[in-house]
């Protein structure tokens, strides 16, 4: 599956869901209707992308939105990035700041809430879908494996993340996301609002 693929897939889930059946349902019953091999390839650019936005940058501005933001917590952001969509995900990845404009954002900002774009299922779409065709949770995991490079090639190097900073320092989160701080961090504040 390639990237164009992927997000054609993505795009079709999207189009799937209602507020009955979220996105991670329609994803998962949209990789139930593939194989298995499918499957493996969609978590291999699943992974891809979710690596490629693990970052300070895109960390900072999940800790803003969440209000505070644990390393699991971050996993579930970058997966809930990628259940936006190409156009999301990539305005996220060039410019973290730039999701100051995502309505849900807006909306939770304005309301105080703090789980805007944060999707744990999500990460677990293949997992489930391959164990639902399977009729065994485990067999994802050990196919997974099977495919060898899979892993290591997810693996990131802390110094791949780019230059870290202080997430509690209200002068350098302004600074670096002054669009988000706006909406989560008002001047004087020392902890994101929530």
């Amino acid at each position: 599956m390639g990237t164009d693929e992927f997000w054609s897939f993505i795009e079709a889930a999207r189009v799937d869901a209602t507020e009955e059946r979220p996105f991670d349902v329609a994803l998962v019953d949209l990789l139930v209707r593939r194989s298995k091999q499918d499957i493996l390839e969609y978590e291999e650019r699943f992974g891809e992308l979710h690596g490629a936005i693990e970052r300070w940058d895109v960390w900072a501005a999940a800790y803003l939105i969440g209000s505070g933001c644990s390393d699991d917590g971050f996993m579930d952001f970058r997966a809930g990035l990628i259940a936006q969509g190409r156009e999301w995900y990539e305005r996220a990845a060039a410019v973290p700041d730039s999701l100051a404009e995502h309505p849900q954002v807006v909306t939770a900002a304005a309301d105080a809430q703090d789980q805007a774009l944060f999707c744990e299922t999500v990460n677990y779409a293949a997992a489930c879908a391959y164990g639902r065709i399977t009729g065994n949770d485990d067999d994802f995991h050990e196919a997974w494996d099977r495919c060898g490079e899979a892993g290591a090639a997810l693996e990131r190097d802390a110094a791949d993340m780019e230059e870290s900073f202080d997430f509690d320092d209200p002068q350098e989160m302004h600074r670096r996301l002054p669009r988000l701080s706006a909406l989560y961090l008002p001047e004087g504040d020392d902890k994101p609002s929530s």
